[in-house]
């Protein structure tokens, strides 16, 4: 009894704190290649301490000398992890501001993609949902009109300067258009696909944005959500996605 006397409150949320962070550090060690490299730490640090314990100087001055260098090594090598996670940690404090998409919004993107794929244009529409995709997006053409049949297929006319990139549309509103994406390092997307699909992966992968594709060589129409593809989509189809993950209700 006396031990959980001398706990304060504070103690009990320091302990918690710590508890949490080391779960966080541990979970995203897991769902990472940073869990291999981990155990190569742990076993770098067996040695070094051993080394310590023998008193081999030479062993000793070695790590001590690299520790910092181990360091930058290891921001270098999850530089693409740390930059999702803190994307994902900033987003989920901003929301956007932009009204959610109607269902006459969809079908002008879904007319819009129909006709594309009918004469086989390339595109790669970008919804953005809760998550603001600004971090994410690079090389940006602003054009924050409102969303229309004829604006979609302009833009992505391969003689139009803003065809080869990104629309990313907010609210009702095309936002940008010509952006880079991050493109997915999956291994998984068939060889037929090329950049506009492991952009459209990517965005997915790394927000909760919803990627429309049209393919340039066979005029297929896939989405691109939560880091998985739905393909050989008909207008149809298309539509009852988007409404589907849209959260619209007919």
């Amino acid at each position: 009894m006396e031990i959980f006397e001398l706990i304060s409150y504070k103690d009990l949320l320091d302990i918690l704190g710590a508890s949490l962070f080391v779960y966080s550090v541990l979970y995203f060690l897991r769902i990472t290649k940073g869990i291999q490299i981990l155990k190569g730490l742990i076993l770098l640090a067996l040695i070094w301490a051993l080394a310590s314990l023998l008193d081999l100087r030479t062993v000793s001055t070695i790590f001590e000398k690299l520790w910092t260098v181990g360091l930058f090594s290891l921001v270098v090598i999850f530089q693409p992890e740390i930059r999702k996670a803190l994307s994902k940690l900033g987003q989920a404090t901003k929301l956007t501001s932009s009204k959610p998409l109607e269902e006459r919004i969809v079908e002008r993107i879904v007319r819009a993609c129909a006709f594309m794929s009918e004469r086989q244009i390339g595109a790669l529409i970008v919804i953005e949902r809760n998550q603001n995709l600004e971090p994410l997006l690079e090389g940006c053409v602003t054009i924050d009109a409102v969303v229309s049949v004829e604006l979609l297929i302009t833009i992505f006319d391969p003689l139009t300067p803003l065809h080869d990139g990104a629309v990313v549309i907010r609210g009702d509103r095309i936002a940008y258009a010509s952006c880079v994406l991050p493109l997915s390092k999956s291994s998984e997307i068939p060889r037929k696909y090329g950049t506009r699909h492991r952009a459209g992966l990517g965005i997915s992968e790394e927000s909760d944005a919803i990627a429309v594709i049209v393919s340039e060589e066979t005029g297929e129409i896939s989405v691109a959500v939560g880091g998985k593809f739905h393909r050989n989509l008909d207008q149809e189809l298309l539509k009852s996605l988007l409404l589907k993950e849209l959260g619209i209700n007919l």
